[in-house]
């Protein structure tokens, strides 16, 4: 198998190569730094050289997108919007030139598309999404990507939630932060936390590339969001610290502007459930929180 990733030499990227490297699959790297053989350089904006890497390829994986954690000013909201429509522009011109084009096309999204929920889980067909910065910039990323249907691609816009993993994403702060004594809860505690552990994204992006019947949005996360209160407290418990300093929304708020990020990103209520995932029998390894913290704290 012939997979693609476009700006694949992030945490999820690397995770993703390793594993369908072990299933011997050819894996090459869209990157804007190519340092090894497998790797290609694109910009993520004009066609390319590159373009011909995805023909005849049977999946295209697409990770590009500039990270979030940053100050929303108006120089980052614009990095954080093109980075993300151009990129998936671009690919879909590529693979209009294809004459074989990729099977399957996985688009990066987020669970940050629907709306702050405490109570109600948003599935694909039930959730509910609003209007800010951040659920604007999720529908207008994937209204690029379904803009132009091809019965020969087959869709699949990944709804990922928060993954939890040793290598990178949130997981080492959060250990970090609970280490220092700072791990309470962050505002009210009662937002819901959306996760999956590395090992089920990874096994889930294969499950759906393997199932021709999954296409359209799908939200990549575990089956149980717990609230932070709650995130916090397993934690502290599975690292064996005794107590946690709580954070009112005003010191988070002070906290964010040296720690250059957005107090949005803890204080949302991601309450984000795989409907699709579950419904058509995806199995996780690690379905429960606490399940998924002794194996990541184990290692």
């Amino acid at each position: 198998m012939k997979i693609i990733i476009a700006g694949g030499t992030g945490f999820l990227g690397e995770s993703l190569e390793q594993y369908f490297k072990q299933k011997d699959a050819q894996v090459y790297i869209l990157t804007r730094t190519p340092k090894r053989d497998h790797e290609i350089y694109w910009d993520a904006r004009t066609l390319g050289e590159w373009k011909d890497s995805i023909e005849g390829s049977d999946v295209l994986i697409n990770l590009t997108g500039k990270s979030v954690d940053c100050r929303y000013n108006e120089t980052n909201k614009k990095g954080i919007y093109t980075s993300r429509i151009d990129s998936t522009k671009v690919l879909q011109q590529a693979v209009d030139q294809c004459s074989v084009k990729p099977k399957v096309w996985l688009n990066a999204a987020s669970a940050t598309i629907y709306v702050h929920s405490e109570t109600q889980p948003n599935t694909e067909e039930l959730g509910i999404m609003g209007d800010d910065f951040s659920m604007n910039i999720c529908k207008s990323w994937e209204n690029e990507f379904f803009m132009i249907k091809n019965e020969q691609v087959r869709k699949v816009a990944l709804r990922t939630s928060i993954v939890l993993g040793n290598n990178g994403g949130a997981f080492p702060k959060l250990r970090m932060i609970t280490k220092l004594g700072l791990g309470g809860k962050q505002g009210s505690g009662q937002q819901k936390v959306s996760w999956i552990h590395i090992d089920d994204f990874c096994k889930a992006i294969d499950w759906i590339i393997d199932n021709n019947n999954m296409s359209g949005p799908l939200n990549i996360t575990a089956p149980n969001p717990v609230s932070n209160e709650d995130l916090m407290k397993k934690m502290r418990k599975h690292l064996k610290v005794p107590f946690g300093l709580n954070a009112a929304v005003w010191q988070l708020e002070i906290a964010s502007i040296f720690l250059n990020t957005e107090t949005e990103l803890l204080l949302k209520s991601r309450n984000v459930y795989p409907g699709k995932l579950v419904k058509n029998g995806f199995r996780f390894s690690y379905p429960d929180l606490d399940n998924a913290l002794s194996a990541l704290l184990k290692n």
